[in-house]
C-alpha cells in the first residue's frame, strides 16, 4: 500500500477520502483541515489521523497528497506538496486565475500532478470517447454537451465559486478538449440569469449556451443551466461523417412501471455525487496507478490551462456579446 494524506474534509474531501480509504492500494494515513472538529467524523470513518499540513510535508513516507481544500488554496497547497516531493491529486480547479497558472508553469508542467476532471472517468462518457477515437462514427464533426444542474447553489457559494464558466462549464470545456482532436480557435457565449435573481445580483449568471469552433470548422455546443426541472441531466451527443454516438442519462435502475396512465421509470440521479460516484472511485484508482508508476496523469497542468483559458474567454464573450478569438 502507498501511504498518502489528504487536505480538506468538506464536501469533495468526504468523497475523495472515502474512496481513498476504500482503495486497497492506498493507505490514507493523515487528514488535514483548518477546522479539526468538523473533520473528526471523516477521520474516524476512514481511519486517518488528524494532523497539520507541515507534518504531512515533512513525512518522507507520504508519497501522495489529495488536495481537496478550499478552491482558493488549491494551487498553493499543490505547489507546496510538489516541492516536498509528493505526487498530487488535486480537485478541480487547480486555480481560478489563468495568469497564476501560467506564472507557475515551470513547477507544474511536468510534475506528478493529476487534476480531477472526473467526467473523463465516467464509464458512459469514456465508452463514447472510445467510439469517437476508433472511427466508429467516422470523422467527428460536431459535439453537443448537455450539463444541467437540478437546482441552483446557495447564494453564499456564488461569490467564491469563480462564476458559472469557471465553476460549472469548466467541466464541459475539459470534455470538449478531451474529445475534439484539435485546438479551438474561437468561442461565443450567451448567458442569462433565469433561475435565481440573487445569482444575478451577486454578479453571476445561471444559464448559458456556448459555441466553440476549431480552425477546420468543427463545432461544439454546450448547454448549461443551474435548474433542469428534472434532475441531474448529463448527456453527450457526438456527430460524425458516418453516424452519431450518444451517451444518455443513466438511471438508478432500468425498471419501468406500466399502467393505464402510461409508462413510468426511475428519475434522473439527484446530484453530481450520486451520478458520478463511479467516476470518483475510478479517479482514485488512477491516482494509485500514478503512485505505483503504472500511469501518467490523464489530466494535469495542460488540461487545467486549456479549460481555464476557455472559461475566461467565454466570460469575455458573454460580457461583450461578441465572439472571442483564441
Amino acid at each position: 500500500m502507498v501511504r498518502i494524506a489528504q487536505l480538506g474534509a468538506g464536501r469533495m474531501g468526504s468523497v475523495h477520502g472515502r474512496n481513498a480509504a476504500a482503495n486497497a492500494r492506498l493507505d490514507l494515513a493523515w487528514l488535514v483541515d483548518p477546522h479539526p472538529a468538523n473533520a473528526a467524523a471523516l477521520a474516524a470513518e476512514t481511519g486517518a489521523t488528524l494532523t497539520s499540513f507541515e507534518a504531512v510535508l515533512a513525512d518522507p513516507e507520504v508519497k501522495g497528497v489529495i488536495v481537496a481544500s478550499s478552491t482558493d488554496a488549491h494551487l498553493d497547497n499543490t505547489l507546496a506538496c510538489l516541492a516536498a516531493g509528493k505526487a498530487v491529486f488535486c480537485e478541480k480547479p487547480l486555480d481560478l486565475a489563468l495568469e497564476r497558472l501560467l506564472q507557475h508553469e515551470a513547477a507544474l508542467k511536468d510534475a506528478p500532478l493529476f487534476v480531477a476532471f472526473n467526467r473523463r472517468f465516467d464509464p458512459h462518457f469514456s465508452a463514447l470517447a472510445d467510439k469517437v477515437r476508433s472511427g466508429a462514427i467516422g470523422q467527428l464533426e460536431t459535439l453537443h454537451l448537455i450539463n444541467h444542474d437540478p437546482a441552483a447553489p446557495p447564494a453564499h457559494f456564488v461569490p467564491t465559486s469563480g462564476g458559472l464558466f469557471k465553476d460549472f462549464t469548466i467541466h464541459d470545456f475539459d470534455v470538449a478538449a478531451w474529445l475534439v482532436d484539435e485546438p479551438f480557435s474561437e468561442i461565443f457565449a450567451f448567458a442569462s440569469c433565469l433561475v435565481d435573481p440573487m445569482i444575478g445580483e451577486l454578479g453571476d449568471v445561471d444559464t448559458a449556451r456556448v459555441v466553440l469552433r476549431t480552425a477546420s470548422g468543427k463545432l461544439v455546443m454546450i448547454s448549461n443551466t443551474r435548474r433542469s426541472g428534472c434532475g441531474y441531466d448529463q448527456r453527450i451527443e457526438a456527430f460524425g461523417s458516418k453516424g452519431m454516438a450518444l451517451a444518455d442519462n443513466p438511471l438508478p435502475s432500468t425498471v419501468q412501471r406500466w399502467t393505464e396512465a402510461g409508462a413510468g421509470a426511475d428519475p434522473l440521479y439527484p446530484a453530481f455525487m450520486s451520478r458520478y460516484a463511479g467516476a470518483y472511485a475510478a479517479e482514485m484508482d488512477h491516482f494509485a496507478d500514478i503512485l505505483e508508476g503504472k500511469a501518467v496523469p490523464a489530466a494535469g497542468y495542460a488540461a487545467s490551462v486549456a479549460a481555464l483559458e476557455l472559461a475566461e474567454a467565454a466570460a469575455r464573450s458573454a460580457a461583450s456579446g461578441a465572439p472571442v478569438k483564441l
